[in-house]
């Protein structure tokens, strides 16, 4: 769409409601600031979204619009309105109004996805490793040394290949 003043591509666009009729307009950068449609004080995104979900919603809000996380600083409503979070601990600062958030989003609060192959190899070969070492334990407390021994070696093996598998 083009700026209605300079053929430029527009940035900015106005609706205005005068008597029940709709009126568009549509501006370059320049052109907006040329007629001081732009105050850097009043495009605060995150003022303006506390303002109206607060009067759309009430005291919840409020509260919400209090929290923030002590790690880095971020406030749940600026969270809300970037969509992302400012560090690892936002999570547990803003843990008890993300979790019907996660929910609707996961449909559900744990993790049940895929895990990469790699990564099932890995653990089911710790498995093997840690019953293994529960053998060889076994294995010294009865006094079985020669099995222990066996064991032991197959557990060196195993780690081995692990190591440069």
């Amino acid at each position: 769409m083009k700026c209605q003043t300079c053929d430029e591509t527009a940035t900015v666009h106005m609706t205005e409601i005068v008597n029940g009729k709709k009126r568009e307009k549509h501006y370059c950068q320049d052109c907006a600031r040329k007629q001081q449609l732009l105050k850097q004080q009043d495009l605060n995104l995150t003022a303006i979204l506390q303002s109206v979900i607060g009067q759309n919603v009430g005291e919840a809000t409020k509260e919400l619009a209090q929290l923030t996380c002590p790690t880095c600083g971020i406030k749940y409503m600026e969270f809300k309105a970037a969509g992302r979070c400012g560090c690892p601990d936002d999570y547990v600062a803003f843990r008890e109004p993300l979790m019907p958030l996660l929910e609707r989003i996961h449909r559900g609060r744990r993790h049940v996805g895929k895990i990469p192959v790699h990564a099932l190899q890995h653990a089911a070969a710790q498995t093997v490793l840690l019953d293994l070492r529960q053998q060889l334990r076994n294995a010294v407390e009865r006094e079985a040394y020669e099995d222990a021994a066996r064991l032991r070696d197959l557990i060196r093996q195993k780690e081995h290949a692990d190591e440069h598998g």
